[in-house]
Parts: structure tokens; C-alpha cells; sequence
């Protein structure tokens, strides 16, 4: 029906209701009554603060300085994004109300809504979009997974107030849902200019929740934006959230985390431990939220820098004595998902035929080292050249989904076919790890939208990019490269997905990683808590959230 037969018949439509209220018995008017008291009933209440239990301590509240998925956690809530992906993977606007692609891919032209504030009271603008991504690829900035999901950015013009074009050095399949990811959230400029390097502990977005304070290793504490309206389309609630206040509490100890819930001191909490999800389960005053991540799954990289590891045969003596299995059925006792290649099932591209692929044979291991000159002593350990065969294994602290317990298994493995691991638990993972490279193995994880997130991590990199930050792994594959700058840029999903289907191949077939779980992110809540989402990525989203009075 036409607009203006609708607007003809609206005169009719509300005559005919009045008269049908005039004519209402007592009876009816009772059941209109009832109705709606239910539905009110139904309604989320306002106010009430949220406790929200984190397992470990963010590294800052600044997007594009953060490296951790725990800090995501708390400042989603403070930051928004241009775009949102959708739970079909479809890209839809948020703080972008449309936009068009040139013809070859390398500038996007965004049209910005023209009613957001940030909680500092600066305008949102073109302005603000630009100052946000250039504030990113500054060096400066010091930014660190931001830099990554923003290539291959290259500057932005700003048209007018609410329109921006960005142009690209290359066309890039991944741009639109990279800029769907928090840490590419925008940031008010005159918040960041005011703080510099102290602005990831006084960060100001345009969010639903604004930051209130942070106190070390204890709590982040924000606050509702009651001027919040233009939630994403993954949320039902557009405008300002129903909770007054989220006190995020950092409680890295499992059991005392999962059992604050029990015990009503906090609300929520993230990360429940597998020997805690069946008796949750069956808790009648606790519910159990759960959904998978996607992006990179836990792996172990092998420093390819370092001899041995820097042969295939070293490598794949390892993946074959490592009883992948074993650690995820003992340490997980189910919960969690054994991984099989560089990326998580549900993402796209995934080469589900991996799967089973990796078999355990102690046997091919022990013959694999004996090729490359590596030798049996007394005490059953293995040495070339009068050297020990021994294998660095690095892991952070606190001891985060038990990684700490997997270097003490794979310590234990190894140990069948003459290998001593040396296990270094330390904070200093961005010195160790990052900057001096100085181990054999060592475990990271990404939580990702696009298969395009294999490039950070597996494409060879300039001796000046080593310099600043040395890539995982530190491997490097000519035809690897090729089919990672492919997959960029190709717009045919059949050939596109082919390209990372080849990368995953290789780099199992190369030994590069070994491959351990897939992260199913679960938070354990009191039953009075409703409203907790998540989106396409498995981050909390809290526009909903409300609390049962």
C-alpha cells in the first residue's frame, strides 16, 4: 500500500478505535489492564549497577594501544565503530550511515550520522574519523593490533562535516570488517590531545557507557551516557543502556572468580573454569552464557630464528610427539575444542579438512631427530655438538586458560623423545617475546573477523619492521606471501577462500604452530542478570543488560 493511501486511512483507523474504547465494558477495560501490567512486567527495569568479573587486568583502555581481548571486553562499552558486523557476516552502518566503493577498491566514501556527541561534548564528525585512523598509523601512537586491522590505510579527505573518503594503498576485502572492530573505535580528539600517552586511563569514545575510573589490578568502573542514542543494529536497546554503572573487578584467581558469583559479590564474571561449567549448569540461582570466538585460536608458535627450529624436521618431530588431544581432553575436560589449523572454525575460509589431520607418532619423531644429527644420551636426552637439544618455552602470567599448565604437559611430552624444555613464566612477554624473540615456542591467540588476520602473523616481514616488533614464529614462504597479499584483495569469495585454505595447509605441512584450542568465551551470571549479548567476535555487549530488581 502507498504512502498516502496510509495517511488516508489514519483519520479512519483512530475514529474507529475511540469508538471501540467508548464501547468497552468494565470486563474488557480490566483485561486491557492486565495486559498491560504484564508486559510491563517484561519490560527491562533502569538502573542498578553491574559487577562484571575479568580474569586478567587490561593493558590500556586506549583502542588503539591495546593489544589484549580483556581489554576489548571493558572498552566496547565506551567506544563505537563506523560499521557493525552482523551475525551473517553482513556489514551494516552504525556511526556510518551508508557508503560507497570506488571501482578499484582503494576509497571508500562514508556518510557519518550528524547526531553524535562524544561524552566529552566534542561533535562527532569527518574530523574525528580522520584524527582516529591517522592517530593509528602515527608511530607515535605506538598502536598495536589497530595498526594491523587498519592496513593498507593510507590517508583520509575530509568532504564535508559528516562525510569522509579513505583511500587505501590497496583494494582490501577485510577493510569493512575490520572497521566493524573495537579496536579501530573512534576516539574523541580532544580527549586524546588533552592526555597524550595517558589517554588509555582517561578514554573517551561516543559509547554507551562513559569511563568514570580505573583503579590498578582492583576495578574499571563506567557509567551510563544518558545521551546515548544510536546503537548498532546487534543491539534491540538503541539508547542510553538500563544499567546506572559496570564495575568491571579484576579477579585473575579462577575460584575465586567463579565463586564470587555464587556468593553474590559480583554479578558476572568471564572465563569460567571447564571443572566449574557442569556444576553451574545445574546451579538454580546461576546461569551459564557461552559462545565460540573466532579469529587465530591458541597456538603455539615455533621461533624459526633459532636452530633447530629453523629445520622442518625439528618442527615436525614436535607436532608429532605433542599429544594435542590429551592436553585439551585433561586440562578442558571437554569444554573447549581441540584447533587444527591457523584459524578457528566459523570463520571464513576455514579448511575444515585438517581436521583429524595431525597424528599422534612418537615413533616418525624420535626417527626425525635422529636425521637431523640429534643423538640419545644416558639420561635419555638428546645432544648434537655437545649441545642439548633444548626447546625455550615462554608463557605469561597469571595463568590464563591454564596456558601455563599446557608448557608443563608439553614438558612432560617432549621429555619421550629427548627433549628438555625449559619453561620461563614471566610478565615480561612484550621485552622477551616481542623485542628480543629470545624463545623456542611460545602461545598467542587473536580474536578476529577476517581470514585476512593470517597476514600479521605468517607474512614475511622487512628487516625494519623486525625492528620495532618481531613477528611470532619469524617464518618466511615465498608462496605463503603470495597467496596472503591475494586473499587482500580478491573479491571472489570461491578464489578467495581457495588462497586461505592454501596458507592453512602449508603451514601445518610445514610445522610452523601447533595448533591447541579454540577459546569458547563463557561468563557465568546471577539469574537476575538479563540482557548481556554478544557480538560477531564473542565480546560482551551490555546495551541490553538490566538487572531484576
Amino acid at each position: 500500500m502507498k504512502l498516502k493511501q496510509w495517511k488516508n486511512l489514519l483519520p479512519i483507523s483512530l475514529a474507529f478505535l475511540l469508538l471501540l474504547s467508548g464501547c468497552a465494558s468494565s470486563t474488557g477495560t480490566k483485561n486491557n489492564s492486565q495486559e498491560a501490567n504484564a508486559k510491563d512486567a517484561t519490560q527491562p527495569q533502569s538502573g542498578g549497577e553491574l559487577t562484571y568479573a575479568l580474569a586478567t587486568s587490561p593493558d590500556s583502555l586506549d583502542p588503539a594501544r591495546s593489544g589484549l581481548a580483556v581489554a576489548v571486553r571493558a572498552f566496547r562499552t565506551i567506544f563505537d565503530s563506523l560499521v557493525v558486523q552482523a551475525p551473517d557476516n553482513t556489514i551494516k552502518p552504525w556511526l556510518a550511515t551508508e557508503w560507497t566503493v570506488s571501482d578499484d577498491g582503494k576509497t571508500y566514501t562514508f556518510k557519518l550520522r550528524k547526531d553524535v556527541k562524544f561524552q566529552d561534548g566534542t561533535p562527532f564528525n569527518a574530523e574525528a574519523v580522520k584524527y582516529s585512523f591517522d592517530r593509528i598509523i602515527d608511530p607515535k601512537t605506538q598502536a598495536k593490533n589497530a595498526v594491523a586491522l587498519l592496513k593498507p590505510y593510507q590517508s583520509s579527505e575530509v568532504v564535508d562535516d559528516y562525510t569522509i573518503k579513505i583511500n587505501l594503498t590497496t583494494p582490501s576485502t577485510a577493510f569493512l570488517s575490520n572497521l566493524s572492530q573495537a579496536m579501530l573505535g573512534i576516539v574523541s580528539p580532544t580527549a586524546s590531545e588533552k592526555y597524550g600517552d595517558q589517554f588509555g586511563k582517561n578514554p573517551v569514545g561516543t559509547g554507551p557507557y562513559k569511563f568514570v575510573s580505573w583503579t590498578d589490578n582492583a576495578d574499571i568502573v563506567v557509567a551510563k551516557n544518558k545521551d546515548y542514542h544510536w546503537g548498532p543494529s546487534i543491539v534491540e536497546n538503541k539508547d542510553a543502556p538500563y544499567l546506572d554503572k559496570i564495575t568491571f573487578k579484576i579477579i585473575p584467581e579462577e575460584a575465586t572468580r567463579i565463586g564470587s558469583v555464587q556468593s553474590g559479590q559480583v554479578l558476572a564474571a568471564e572465563t569460567v573454569p571447564p571443572q566449574n561449567i557442569l556444576s553451574l549448569k545445574n546451579d538454580p540461582n546461576t546461569q551459564l552464557l557461552r559462545v565460540n570466538t573466532i579469529g587465530l585460536p591458541y597456538t603455539l608458535f615455533f621461533n624459526q630464528r633459532r636452530a633447530p627450529w629453523n629445520d622442518v624436521k625439528a618442527r615436525k618431530a614436535v607436532q608429532l610427539a605433542v599429544d594435542v588431544d590429551a592436553i585439551v581432553k585433561t586440562l578442558y575436560l571437554d569444554t573447549y575444542s581441540r584447533a587444527w589449523s591457523p584459524l578457528s572454525p566459523g570463520i571464513f575460509g576455514y579448511d575444515k579438512s585438517l581436521e583429524n589431520g595431525s597424528k599422534l607418532d612418537v615413533k616418525k619423531a624420535n626417527q626425525l631427530l635422529d636425521e637431523i644429527g640429534y643423538v640419545k644420551g644416558a639420561d635419555g636426552l638428546r645432544e648434537k655438538d655437545g649441545k642439548k637439544l633444548t626447546l625455550t618455552y615462554v608463557d605469561g602470567t597469571p595463568n590464563r586458560e591454564k596456558r601455563n599448565d599446557i608448557a608443563v604437559m608439553v614438558q612432560q611430552q617432549l621429555k619421550k623423545i629427548g627433549v628438555k624444555v625449559e619453561i620461563n613464566i614471566t610478565k615480561d612477554i612484550a621485552s622477551i617475546v616481542q623485542q628480543k624473540a629470545d624463545y623456542d615456542l611460545y602461545g598467542n591467540s587473536q580474536v578476529n573477523s577476517d581470514p585476512n588476520a593470517l597476514r600479521a602473523f605468517y607474512h614475511s616481514t622487512t628487516p625494519e619492521q623486525e625492528a620495532t616488533v618481531k613477528r611470532l614464529g619469524g617464518g618466511s614462504d615465498t608462496e605463503i606471501d603470495q597467496w596472503l597479499e591475494a586473499g587482500t584483495v580478491e573479491t571472489d569469495l570461491a578464489k578467495r577462500e581457495e588462497y586461505y585454505k592454501k596458507v592453512q595447509q602449508k603451514i601445518i605441512d610445514q610445522a610452523w604452530i601447533l595448533p591447541i584450542y579454540v577459546f569458547p568465551y563463557t561468563v557465568a551470571a546471577s539469574k537476575n542478570v538479563n540482557g548481556i549479548k554478544f557480538d560477531s567476535l564473542g565480546y560482551p555487549l551490555f546495551n541490553d543488560a538490566n538487572i531484576k530488581q
